[in-house]
Order: C-alpha cells, then sequence, then structure tokens
C-alpha cells in the first residue's frame, strides 16, 4: 500500500511538473510566424470588433479557410485576460489539460494511477507542443475524443442517457471546430467496430436520434448559415474546396491563404512515427510480443480502430500536415497505458519521454534557441516602435499585426519615397533581401534600430530629412 501511494505521488508530481513546463514555455515563447501567429492574429481582430460571426484574417478581409470554435476561445480568452501570447494560448492549454484528466479513468485497473494515462498523453512530444499552440487541430480533437469516448460509454449496460446526448454534441462541436471532417474521421472507425462486435444493432437502437439530431443541428448549422448570408461564397470554398479539393488535389490552386502542399505518399504514418516518440518503440515492442489469435479484446479493438483509421485516411493525402495525427493520439496513449504491467522497460520509456521537455526547458535557459526565436517573429523588433507610426515593405508579418494591435500598415515603394519626403517620424519593418529595393538617399535617412537574420527595423526621425530639406 506504502509503494502505491509514493508511486501515485510520484506520478502527480510528474503531472504537474509536465504543465508547469508547457506553462513557462506559453509565457516566454513568442508567437511564431506564420500558421500560430495567424490564428492568434484572427482572434484579436474578433476580439477587437466584436465580429463573433465572420472571422477576419485582416480588417474588412473574411477568412474563410477554418469555421470559428477555436477562434472564439482565442478571442474570448483575449478579452478576459488582455493581448497577450499567454492569453490567446490559454484555451488550447485547458483543453489538452482536461483531456489529459479525462483518459484517467480508462488506465486498465484501479491499481493503476490514474494519472498514467494523462502522462503518457503529455510526454507525447505532438500533443505536449498542442498544449500550447494556436490551432484548431486542438479542437478537433477534442471533438473526436467526445464523439468516440461518449459512444463507448453509451453502450455499456449501465450508461447514463447524456452519453448518447454528448455523442451528438461532439460532432456538432467538430463541425464547428473543423467541419465535416468529424464525420469522416469518427464514424467509419466506429462502423466497423459496431459491425465487428455485433454492437451495431444496439448502438442504432440506444441512440437518441431524435433529440441527438436537433442538438447536432443548433450545434453545428446556424453560424454556417449567417456566414454564407454575411459573406457569400463561403460555404463554396469551405467545403468543397478546403474538404475535396484540398485532399484529392495537392496542387489545388484555389486556397486564399495558403500554399499547396506536396507531401510524400503515406507521410502520415512518418508523422506519427517521429512525433509519438519515444512511446512509438514500446508501442512496436507491443506489437510483435502480442500472439494474435483473431479476437480482441472489445476494448482494445475499439481503441485501434481510433487510432488507426485517422492515418488510414491521410495516407494517400498529399496534402497535410504533423497536426493531422492527434486524433490518434489518445487511444495510442490507452494503449500503452492499458498494455502497461507487460510492457518492458516501461520506466525508462517514462523517463525519456518526460525528459525531452525537462531538455528542451535547460535548452531554452542556456539561450541557445534566442536566435531561432527571434528570427521568426517581429516581436522583439517592433518593440522599439514604442507606438508610434509603424509600416511594413511589401508584406505584414501576422506576428506584426498581432503584437502591435494592428497597427502596422504595408506600403510599397512609392509610398516610402512619399513619406520620407515629410517630417513625420515612423518606423518601418524592412526584409533584408528587400534592402536593395532602397536608393542610397533612402537608407541614409533611415536608421537601423534592430534586425535579424531576415529582416530590421529602422526609424525615420523626420527631423533629419527636414534639415536635409533646409540644407
Amino acid at each position: 500500500m506504502t509503494k502505491f501511494r509514493l508511486t501515485n505521488t510520484y506520478f502527480i508530481l510528474l503531472f504537474i511538473g509536465l504543465l508547469l513546463i508547457r506553462v513557462f514555455f506559453n509565457t516566454v515563447l513568442p508567437l511564431m510566424d506564420q500558421t500560430e501567429a495567424r490564428y492568434s492574429e484572427i482572434a484579436r481582430i474578433m476580439h477587437e470588433t466584436a465580429n463573433w460571426v465572420v472571422l477576419q484574417i485582416d480588417y474588412g478581409v473574411p477568412f474563410w479557410a477554418k469555421p470559428p470554435l477555436s477562434t472564439w476561445a482565442g478571442a474570448l480568452s483575449l478579452t478576459l485576460f488582455g493581448i497577450s501570447a499567454f492569453a490567446v494560448r490559454l484555451p488550447y492549454f485547458l483543453v489538452c489539460v482536461i483531456i489529459a484528466l479525462s483518459i484517467g479513468r480508462y488506465r486498465a485497473s484501479k491499481g493503476h494511477s490514474f494519472w498514467l494515462p494523462g502522462i503518457i498523453l503529455l510526454t507525447l512530444p505532438e500533443f505536449y507542443l498542442h498544449a500550447g499552440v494556436v490551432s484548431t487541430d486542438v479542437f478537433l480533437m477534442l471533438s473526436v475524443i467526445v464523439v468516440m469516448l461518449s459512444f463507448w460509454e453509451a453502450l455499456q449496460s449501465d450508461a447514463k442517457p447524456f452519453w448518447g446526448y454528448l455523442f451528438f454534441l461532439g460532432m456538432g462541436l467538430g463541425v464547428l471546430s473543423k467541419g465535416p471532417i468529424i464525420g469522416i474521421i469518427t464514424l467509419p472507425p466506429l462502423l466497423f467496430w459496431s459491425w465487428r462486435t455485433g454492437n451495431f444493432l444496439h448502438a442504432l437502437k440506444t441512440a437518441p436520434w431524435l433529440l441527438g439530431t436537433l442538438i447536432f443541428l443548433l450545434t453545428s448549422i446556424p453560424w454556417y448559415v449567417m456566414t454564407e448570408l454575411r459573406s457569400p461564397g463561403f460555404i463554396d470554398y469551405f467545403i468543397v474546396g478546403e474538404h475535396f479539393n484540398r485532399y484529392l488535389n495537392s496542387e489545388w490552386k484555389g486556397d486564399k491563404y495558403g500554399f499547396p502542399k506536396q507531401q510524400p505518399f503515406g507521410v502520415i504514418w512518418f508523422f506519427f512515427v517521429a512525433f509519438t516518440f519515444p512511446w512509438i518503440t514500446a508501442g512496436i515492442r507491443l506489437l510483435f510480443q502480442t500472439k494474435w489469435k483473431g479476437n480482441f479484446n472489445p476494448w482494445i479493438l475499439y481503441l485501434l480502430c481510433w487510432m488507426l483509421w485517422p492515418l488510414l485516411f491521410f495516407t494517400s493525402s498529399k496534402s497535410l500536415i504533423h497536426p493531422y495525427i492527434l486524433p490518434s493520439l489518445v487511444p495510442f496513449a490507452l494503449l500503452i497505458a492499458n498494455a502497461w504491467d507487460r510492457l518492458a522497460y516501461r520506466m525508462v520509456y517514462l523517463a525519456v519521454a518526460a525528459g525531452i521537455p525537462i531538455v528542451l526547458f535547460i535548452v531554452y535557459l542556456s539561450g541557445s534557441v534566442d536566435s531561432i526565436l527571434k528570427n521568426n517573429t517581429d516581436k522583439y523588433l517592433i518593440e522599439s516602435a514604442h507606438n508610434q507610426a509603424l509600416y511594413s515593405l511589401h508584406h505584414k508579418s501576422y506576428s506584426s499585426r498581432f503584437y502591435s494591435n494592428g497597427q502596422v500598415q504595408e506600403i510599397d515603394i512609392e509610398e516610402l519615397t512619399e513619406q520620407l519626403e515629410k517630417t513625420t517620424p515612423f518606423w518601418i519593418l524592412i526584409r533584408n533581401q528587400e534592402r536593395q529595393l532602397l536608393s542610397e538617399k533612402e537608407l541614409d535617412v533611415l536608421e537601423l534600430a534592430d534586425q535579424n537574420a531576415k529582416k530590421g527595423i529602422y526609424f525615420f526621425s523626420g527631423v533629419q530629412q527636414g534639415k536635409r530639406k533646409i540644407e
């Protein structure tokens, strides 16, 4: 009994320690261009304009690529806690904490620590990363988990009615988080498992179809209708473009906000292996140790179907990124947790997995990654501007928009020349490769205040130019 308490205490401290390190990173790391800063800026604009219907990638420019659930969460957090990277990341952190806590009840036995499944999940690099990254994929993952766990619970003999309703709510939240993809990721594995285990008719009979469908429709449809009415063309772009053309055509030219991704066939499996290290090695060892007899424990089969289907579905897609493995991480962590007693070297795996965040923490404190951070955000550059007029030549990054509260303005060479003819002081961001576009006279009146490997920020005092005119 004493040993169990000590072990449980160890797991509690490890769980808390991992979260504290993640909180530290969420606080000190700047928003990085492009993706994270882009979604943060969309949330900031929503907070500022109080337009909670049409997402905007810039003032008056609609963002049709994603539904609003994650943006609502980010904008609400900014409203409550002010404009900061920590505030906009907070909802994603809380979601991941809730997920890590909620899966404790699915440990193999009560003899195992409640915290074990959550610790395994937190020490998966992809999951730990997204506990502090502004991304729509976190809320899709949450929706998938709600759907899959509520379906399982609803089929139990002593199930409470709310599990059935929660299933339909999860589907609705999925449509609000990333669209119809929620059905593609969850329904096939549920149908296969139900057929394989003989639960198909039972699932059909126990589902609260009428009220559940109403919950789904009321959760998901109103926003789509309101957005299409206020921003015509959204549904065609989002449903047809983002869901069919993006998946089927890696050279799709209709992407308004990114660029076609040319990934190798089956790259999703590489992502899964790379971003679940070191636990993937434990999973492979367990796979070869298992004696296949044709019949699976229903729970283990359920986890396998849940984990494998998203990976199989995205195998043929060449237009994807590593967060697409997120829906498979919870079942993977639960599979490891359920095999904990027969997992050789389990404490070695745990030590290595928990050591990765600790090593990253030490590396950050050493200052060895400062240049990498500074080269991928404009936060540090625009700190020099001190709320004065701020411009960016030809391109304004999402980080410059967020950290300037939307004050940065994009200008071209002609507009810059006009500004240099005036006596009004201003700051301007110029990419290093575009310095050659400026004449020597223009560079002469621009004082370099700070720079990184990609761009610099320059100050025009106005007074100097006035003196030059007098002379």
